[in-house]
Parts: C-alpha cells; structure tokens; sequence
C-alpha cells in the first residue's frame, strides 16, 4: 500500500485537474485535521481518499484511539507472571523486612561498647536500604517506559545480586553503607517496580485480587526468612548468611524473564516508526503531568506524610523486645506475626478492592493507617510478650490492606498510560520519610536508653497521612463531573459552530444563485 501522504497528493492532467471547477452537488467533506506531527488520523472527515487511507491504517501512532492498548487477557501467561512478580516481592521485601535479624547480628559483630552512636550508626544501613528501594522508583519508572519489563527487572536483579554478594566481604560497618545500602537496594528497586506495571498487562478485573496474591509474596518470606536467617547466622555466621541470600536474587534474575510485555514501550515505538530508537522528548521521558491530577497530588504527598514511622516496628522492634524481655523470648515470633497477617490481609483486602468503586479504595488505605498509629503507640505499652503479639498481628493485618491496594489506587486516580509515573514518584516521595524515621528512632534510643518515646512518635504521622487521604475521593469526583460537564460545553460550541458555518453558507450561495439565473 502506498504511504498516505502519496494517496492524498492532487491528480495530475491524466485525471480530474487539482484546479478544476467543482461540480455542483453536495459540500465538500471536511478536511481530516492532523495532529501529532501532521499524520492523519481517521474519524475527521466522511469521504475521499484521506479517510480512506487513515482506515486502512488503524494503528498509526499519532492518531488518538486509534491504536488502542489490548485487552488484558485476564490469565494465560498472565499467571506466570504473577507467580514469578510474587516471588520478585518476597525476595525483595521478605530480605528488607527481616532486617531486624541482621540488625541485631551487625550490633554484635560491628560494634564495640565504647560507642555512644552505636544504633543510631547501625540503624543507618537498613534504613538506607529501604528507603534507596522507593528513592529509585521515579527513575525505574522512566527506564520501564523506555525499554519495558523484563530488561529493567533482569538487569535490576543482577545489580541486587552483586550488591548482596560483595555485602559479605566488608569488615567494617561503613561500608555497607554502599554495598547493602545503595547497590543492592538500587537492584532491588529496578526488579521490584516493573513487578507492579506488567501485571497490568495481564489483568484488569481481577488486578486487585492479583495484586493482592503477588504482595501476599513478601508476607510468605517474611514468616520464615527471620528463622532461617537466625539458624544461619548461628551455625555459619553473618556473612555466609549474605551468601546464601544471593540464591534468592539468582532466582528473581531468572523470573524477570518471564516479564513477556504485551504493550509495546517507548523504545518500540519510536524504532518501529522509524527504523531507529531516538529518545523522546524530555516531556514524554519525565512525565509529571500526572501532578496536574489534584487527587494523585494528595495521594502522592499524603502516603509520605504518613509513613515516617512506618519502617520503624521493623528495624527496631527485635531490640526493643530484648531490652525489655531480655533472651527469654523468641523474638523472631513477632515478625512470624507481623508476616502472617500481612500475608491474609492483602488476599483479603486485595479481593475487597475490586468491589470498591473508582477512587473510594482509598477510605481501605485511611482505615489501614489509623490502625497501623494506633498499633505503634501500643508497643511501649506491652508489659506482656502476648500483648505484643496480639499489636503485631492486627499491625500485620492493615499493613497488607494498605501495600495491596497501591496500584490499583494508581489505576483510578492517573489512568492505566500514566500509572508506571505515577507509581514511580509516589515511591520515591516515599524513600524520604522511610529512611530518616529508623535513624531518629535509634538515636532517641541512644540518647534516652528506652525506644518508648520514639515509638509513641511513630504513631503520629500514620494518623496525620489518613486524615489527609479521607479527602481524596471527594476530590477526585468533583474533577471527574468538571471533566464531564467540560465536554459537554465543547459538543454544545462545536454545534454552535456548525449551524453558523451552515447559515453562513446558505446566505452566500443565494446571490450566486440569482446571478446564475440574470444570464
């Protein structure tokens, strides 16, 4: 088939002349208008060649709707996908939530008893962890768009393995601050985010629920990585500990392959158009138009707000159990609480979501952080190892309502073009409160000799965040009836439009009519 610009080019003599008098009959049809860098799109006009060709081309790129996104085949493949994202979040997760373990461990091996900072120091390496896993997302999020899933998340995890691997020849505590805290969180965070936007492919209504099964994955290690994690350390020490903690990574290399898209990204786009890649504009690669969406605006800024004392409970929780229990207890059972629940409340959750109208998913995320403040300020309180128990488990339980329903939150409030952005920024805003909350947590402990203060202050902001996110639904139906009744304005003044053009028309063909008739 010839190129379109070829079939609209005027005939020559052979043919009816370009600038031949139209014979009488009815006007012409209405030019195709161009957009996106002049191609025609189909739809604008009703009859000629222009129309023709644009039909015969749907999937042109410029044309808005015309190539549209397919739909998710709700299972198939989709299912190994989930199986291989879901092992992508407990290697990933189920390691940085048992970092109490290997905090406990590092205070033996690391520190001396003439050091005043010695927690506030050590806290800095899980917590820089964590925090680097969500401060990368923005960028994660660029690279998915440019070269798709399964080459963000491979490479990721080869970058995590190496991270973890090297983390188990250092000496010193320092640095860890690089090999655990930047190269191996780095890895983690470029595997992880394309774990959430593939499955986006796959499903769309059944997402909740498949969010909630692969989320539920980081559950599963977090129950039984601190107990084969304390047997390890034990019998072959911490940095053989590190060792076998590779194993995990190898195997999420492998599972990033099965990350098959079925949305061509960026970089397929602009090969395909043109037989070779060139980088998008600035605009499309950083896309913060997504911020111009007053509800994601809240959201994105609320979930921070909330979560400087989130991270918390997990980095400190094992030595404040010493402190006041002494070696009696086994500490290790309140990450088996915290796991478990995590695990039930995102299948449970995640299911309830998808029952959830539109942007009212968040009221889920509200009731989750009022819990989960509340929980945190009950732990100082717990003179009894059952009663940390019983905070550890209803902690759990919201803490998976609360992960599960992240994305298909993302989903309602930016649209499925724009949620692999928006997942990004929301994750790097969150690195900010995620790291600076364990190390203030540890230096109140080195300066006060107790962690009740710093706990009674980690439930603070979760109450603050879910007072905010209580407005965002409201919020976000008002933008949606102002979007409404601004496309009803633009179909009365394109009316409008059309009866002026069509009396205008009328007026100006009498006089040539009764011309016509004079000779």
């Amino acid at each position: 088939m010839a190129p379109v610009s070829e079939q609209l080019e005027p005939q020559g003599a052979e043919g009816d002349p370009a600038g031949a008098t139209p014979l009488p009959g009815p006007p012409a049809a209405e030019e195709p208008r161009r957009e996106n860098g002049g191609e025609w799109c189909p739809g604008s006009g009703e009859s000629g060649a222009q129309p023709q060709a644009a039909a015969e081309a749907p999937g042109s790129p410029g044309c808005p709707g015309s190539a549209a996104a397919p739909e998710p085949p709700e299972g198939g493949w989709g299912w190994v996908v989930m199986l291989a994202a879901m092992w992508c979040n407990g290697a990933v997760f189920g390691i940085q939530n048992s970092c109490g373990v290997l905090f406990v461990s590092m205070l033996r091996l690391f520190g001396s008893s003439e050091d005043k900072q010695l927690v506030f120091k050590t806290a800095w390496v899980s917590s820089l962890s964590m925090g680097m896993v969500f401060f990368c997302s923005p960028i994660v999020s660029i690279f998915t768009d440019l070269f798709g899933c399964r080459k963000v998340a491979v490479i990721g995890a080869a970058v995590g393995l190496v991270g973890l691997l090297s983390s188990s020849f250092v000496s010193t505590i320092e640095p860890l601050y690089f090999t655990y805290g930047i190269l191996f969180a780095c890895g983690c965070s470029f595997a992880y985010q394309p774990s959430l936007v593939i499955l986006g492919h796959y499903f769309k209504k059944r997402l909740g629920l498949v969010n909630g099964i692969v989320t539920a994955g980081s559950s599963l290690f977090t129950v039984s990585l601190p107990f084969l994690l304390r047997v390890l350390i034990d019998s072959v020490d911490l940095y053989n500990t590190l060792r076998v903690l590779c194993i995990l990574m190898f195997v999420l290399f492998l599972a990033g392959f099965t990350y098959k898209p079925l949305v061509p990204n960026t970089k397929e786009k602009e090969g395909g158009k043109k037989g070779k890649f060139k980088l998008p504009p600035a605009k499309k690669i950083c896309n913060f138009s997504v911020f111009k969406v007053l509800s994601y605006r809240m959201w994105a800024f609320g979930i921070p707000a909330a979560l400087f004392g989130y991270f918390v409970p997990y980095v400190h929780l094992m030595n404040h159990v010493k402190d006041r229990f002494g070696d009696s207890v086994p500490e290790e059972v309140l990450l088996l609480c915290l796991g478990i629940t995590s695990g039930v409340g995102r299948l449970i959750f995640g299911r309830v979501a998808d029952y959830i109208p539109g942007a009212k998913k968040i009221y889920l995320q509200v009731a989750s952080f009022f819990f989960i403040g509340l929980m945190s300020m009950m732990i100082p309180l717990c003179n009894v190892f059952g009663a940390l128990v019983a905070v550890c488990l209803f902690m759990g339980l919201f803490d998976g309502c609360f992960i599960c329903i992240m994305a298909p939150i993302a989903f309602e409030l930016v649209g499925a073009q724009d949620v692999s952005q928006a997942i990004g920024f929301l994750l790097g805003l969150m690195s900010v409160p995620m790291t600076v909350g364990p190390p203030i947590a540890g230096l109140l402990r080195d300066k006060l000799g107790t962690y009740d203060v710093a706990f009674y202050l980690a439930g603070v902001p979760p109450l603050i965040g879910g007072v905010i996110l209580c407005f965002i639904p409201w919020v976000h139906e008002r933008q949606k009836l102002k979007e409404r009744a601004k496309a009803v304005d633009g179909e009365t003044t394109e009316k409008m439009l059309e009866n002026e053009s069509t009396l205008v028309s009328d007026t100006t063909e009498k006089p040539v009519k009764e011309t016509d008739s004079g000779f």
